[in-house]
């Protein structure tokens, strides 16, 4: 998706959640300056990775760990992505997810643990997370990607692939980079929230208000190769 058809889409997410322009603006800059330091991995060789393989997406829903028991096997040969907290479970069973796509709202020092043995990390810059971006970002080892949620036309090492949740993002993500087939674990719209999402200490009303962007927006691409499991 390009940025020309997020705008509008980014704006309504904007208004409904009371986000302000220069706050992700601020996160942005600060992302984009911190990962000059690191190892950056080109669109191409992202391209080449995702384009016409079948993916696993992996959402943090209540439904994740029993999936990823039951389903290990399916999982030979995929390039699987794991959206921020289902890093943590994906581990506990000892899989490394080829990609990880985050705002670093999970457990940090686990998706810190996957990038220094290999895992592709897409970091994603927000206004509420600038102080995570900080002190994390400078701490990854592997191989990264940074993302925003708005104009990344400004930055040298910013992207925009569409997308708000990590799980949604990380749909977009495939999607832009032609995955054959994508599909999706531990994506659970039932109104409840799993374990992997480490909502503890957060407004759990307002994360309900997000799993819901979150469906509309993998319908919202309407693609007949993403399919639930």
């Amino acid at each position: 998706m390009d940025y020309t058809d997020w705008e509008s889409i980014y704006k309504k997410i904007a208004k409904e959640f009371h986000f302000l322009l220069e706050k992700d603006e601020k996160a942005s800059d600060l992302l984009n300056r911190l990962l000059q330091q690191k190892t950056i991995l080109s669109l191409d060789e992202l391209g080449d990775l995702i384009a016409d393989r079948e993916v696993m997406i992996f959402g943090a829903g209540p439904s994740l760990e029993k999936s990823i028991v039951t389903r290990k096997e399916s999982f030979i040969g995929k390039l699987k992505i794991a959206a921020d907290g289902a890093t943590t479970a994906l581990l506990k069973h000892g899989i490394y997810p080829d990609i990880i796509v985050t705002d670093l709202d999970g457990k940090v020092p686990d998706q810190l643990k996957a990038s220094m043995n290999g895992s592709i990390t897409v970091i994603h810059a927000h206004g509420d997370n600038i102080d995570k971006i900080k002190k994390y970002v400078p701490k990854f080892k592997g191989e990264l990607i940074g993302t925003t949620q708005i104009n990344p036309e400004p930055y040298d090492n910013i992207h925009n692939f569409g997308g708000f949740t990590d799980g949604d993002r990380a749909v977009y993500l495939a999607d832009h980079f032609h995955a054959k087939k994508i599909y999706l674990i531990g994506f659970d719209f039932n109104s409840k929230i799993g374990s992997y999402s480490f909502a503890e200490k957060k407004n759990k009303t307002l994360k309900l208000k997000k799993l819901r962007w979150c469906k509309n927006l993998i319908n919202m691409l309407n693609k007949q190769n993403i399919h639930y499991i």
